[in-house]
């Protein structure tokens, strides 16, 4: 019996070391050379390759314009999130980014200014172009005390001629 598991292990071996060096695609040592270069990463096309230094852009603007803690990329970052949350009521995760924001040593000011500057200037997102509220959100971030626009103020209508009571005209009201 010792005899058949030492010729089944010999054959056994014998297949390995042949599938080794006849057929280069199961050596993974052989398929391999010593100075291949990673695949260069591409850049991304399209609209993509245009948003990331938009991005950076929208930080150091940040950075410059608004002082203090409020102005780092994760207070804007998070903070701008939040009140897009907000916005759309959704206060569970809102609060959760809330949380985060908090922890960073964000200032939690500047997001009840930056909201109470989105409802002021509510009249002007498009509720159907979601960079509206976007662009809004980042506007307000950048200055939460802009001065708003006075709203167009909403016609009267004419008001209707008073009538003059007259004799002629029946009593609607009737006794039972």
């Amino acid at each position: 019996m010792l005899y058949r598991v030492r010729s089944v292990a010999g054959a056994f071996a014998a297949v390995l070391w042949f599938l080794a060096f006849s057929a280069p695609s199961f050596s993974p040592a052989r398929g391999q050379t010593p100075d291949a270069k990673p695949p260069d990463k591409a850049a991304p096309a399209g609209p993509e390759a245009a948003k990331e230094p938009q991005k950076i852009d929208e930080f150091a603007e940040a950075a410059k314009l608004v002082s203090g803690p409020a102005g780092n990329p994760e207070c804007v970052w998070l903070g701008r999130r939040v009140v897009s949350l907000l916005w759309r009521d959704d206060l569970e995760t809102a609060f959760r980014h809330l949380d985060l924001y908090d922890r960073f040593g964000c200032p939690g000011g500047h997001i009840q200014a930056v909201f109470r500057c989105l409802i002021l200037h509510a009249a002007t997102i498009d509720p159907k172009a979601p960079d509206s509220l976007n662009g809004r959100v980042q506007s307000c971030w950048l200055d939460p005390v802009q001065p708003v626009a006075a709203a167009p103020a909403m016609p009267t209508p004419p008001a209707a001629p008073a009538a003059a009571p007259s004799a002629a005209a029946p009593s609607v009201t009737t006794n039972r």
